[in-house]
C-alpha cells in the first residue's frame, strides 16, 4: 500500500492546481485581518483568473457570508428599530 500523497487538484477546467500548504492559508488569514486590504484581496482572490481554485472558494464563501451578514444587520436594525420607535410616546 502506498501512502504517497496528490499534491496537485483537478479544477472543473481540466487544470492541475498545486494543493495549498499550512503556510498558504496562514499568509491568507493574516491578510483578512488587515482592514480595507482584506476586502481588495478577497476580491481579487474570488473573481482573478489565476487564483488557486482552493483560495478563490474560500474567498467566494467568504464573501457570501458577509452579504447575507450585512443584511441580517440591516433586517435586525429595522426590525429593532420600528419597535423602539412605535413604543415612544410622542
Amino acid at each position: 500500500m502506498s501512502n504517497q500523497t496528490n499534491s496537485n487538484i483537478n479544477t472543473s477546467s481540466g487544470n492541475i492546481s498545486s494543493v495549498m500548504s499550512v503556510g498558504d492559508w496562514l499568509i491568507t488569514l493574516l491578510i483578512f485581518c488587515i482592514p480595507l486590504v482584506n476586502l481588495i484581496m478577497m476580491l481579487v482572490w474570488a473573481f482573478g483568473g489565476n487564483s488557486n481554485p482552493n483560495r478563490a472558494n474560500f474567498c467566494k464563501a467568504y464573501l457570501i457570508l458577509g452579504v447575507i451578514g450585512i443584511i441580517l444587520c440591516f433586517a435586525l436594525m429595522a426590525v429593532f428599530g420600528s419597535i423602539l420607535a412605535s413604543s415612544t410616546p410622542v
